[in-house]
């Protein structure tokens, strides 16, 4: 469902995994994350596929999410996996271009039934995600367990509107 240009944010994204399967893609992408080492890495990854990847260093609980450097600064693109801080949520909404997607994966505190790690500050309550998209359109969704033994709560949204021409 994910276009293959326009301007992509992968949050908190580490070594890039998800930030470079985007750039694979023909997407101009930003990868976010607090560690020099991880965004290093995703460099040497990115280079070596022969992509490029803008990669921003920042702690996402005191600085603001970047804006694109295409258009109008807004994202036709964002993934936010395994990364949860709730105020990003709004900020997602807000930086999301009309018809852009936002695609989350996140841990639920079900989760706990089997792992004592991420601790329930790092969950997302069940059906909360839902919640915390509101005014995005909802495209998929799934809540429950992995074949990995992980309670996960899924989701890809559009937010609505026309999607810019890329």
């Amino acid at each position: 469902d994910l276009p293959h240009s326009g301007a992509a944010l992968d949050v908190a994204g580490g070594t890039g995994h998800n930030a470079l399967w985007l750039a694979q893609r023909g997407l101009d992408t930003t990868l976010v994350d607090i560690s020099d080492k991880a965004l290093a890495f995703a460099q040497t990854r990115a280079q070596a596929l022969g992509v490029t990847l803008t990669r921003e260093c920042m702690d996402l609980e005191e600085d603001a999410l970047p804006t694109s450097k295409i258009g109008d600064g807004t994202w036709d693109v964002i993934i936010g996996m395994n990364f949860l801080l709730r105020p990003l949520f709004s900020e997602y909404i807000r930086l999301l271009a009309p018809g852009g997607w936002l695609l989350v994966c996140q841990p639920t505190v079900t989760n706990l039934e089997c792992h004592s790690r991420p601790g329930r500050r790092y969950l997302i309550e069940r059906g909360e995600l839902r919640e915390l998209t509101q005014g995005l359109d909802p495209v998929r969704f799934e809540e429950g367990w992995t074949a990995q033994g992980q309670h996960l709560a899924r989701m890809l949204s559009r937010k609505p509107g026309r999607a810019r021409a890329t």
